[in-house]
């Protein structure tokens, strides 16, 4: 057994060198473990945001899962504060800025959709596209504020926070934007998805 010079073996070395690489692997273990527990606990609650916000199952299984993505590659940031706030933020700012880009979304009619459920849910679909189609119609940053204030439930304070804006601003886009989507959900000609608005 040959010794450094400091003094420590070639075995205590190479023995190091293994101890390392089991704390490192037992961590990326812990940290998967700490991941997985996550998505069991939350990942049903992030699907059902998906789904009111982008108004369609695949769509909400497809930002799901690319903010899971995400959420994951970032884990040790996510989980420093609330990982569900963390994962949260990323989902609308996917979905807000796929909104951003298509600035409107082809949506099926209810009777477009595929038949088998046994429940009848023409109108809840109905009037959820309805709220989709108005969404879509507001300006970019009244469409954030609205869905993060009354969709999603946070408060003034916590929509601020997460859209960098003032507390005032804030307020004023919710106003704005509630004024706006109760003209278009109450008006009698409905726009169409494709119909060009100023």
């Amino acid at each position: 057994m040959m010794s450094t010079e400091a003094g420590v073996t070639e075995d205590e070395i190479l023995w190091a060198d293994g101890a390392a690489d089991r704390y490192l692997a037992a961590g990326k273990v812990n940290r998967d473990a700490e991941f997985v527990d996550f998505v069991e606990t939350h990942g049903g609650r992030l699907e059902r945001i998906a789904f009111l916000i982008s108004g369609d199952h695949h769509r909400a299984e497809e930002l799901c899962q690319a903010t899971l993505e995400r959420t994951y590659r970032s884990w040790a940031r996510a989980r420093d504060g609330d990982p569900f706030v963390y994962a949260r933020k990323i989902l609308t700012n996917l979905k807000i800025d796929t909104w951003r880009r298509t600035r409107r979304e082809v949506l099926l009619e209810p009777e477009g959709r595929p038949s088998g459920a046994v429940p009848d849910h023409t109108a809840e679909i109905t009037v959820r596209d309805e709220l989709v189609r108005a969404l879509l119609l507001l300006p970019v940053r009244q469409r954030r504020v609205v869905v993060l204030r009354h969709l999603l439930d946070l408060s003034e304070a916590e929509v601020a926070r997460e859209l960098g804006l003032p507390h005032g601003t804030v307020k004023s886009n919710a106003s704005r934007g509630l004024a706006r989507l109760r003209a278009e959900l109450t008006s009698t000609t409905t726009p169409t998805a494709g119909a060009s608005h100023d």
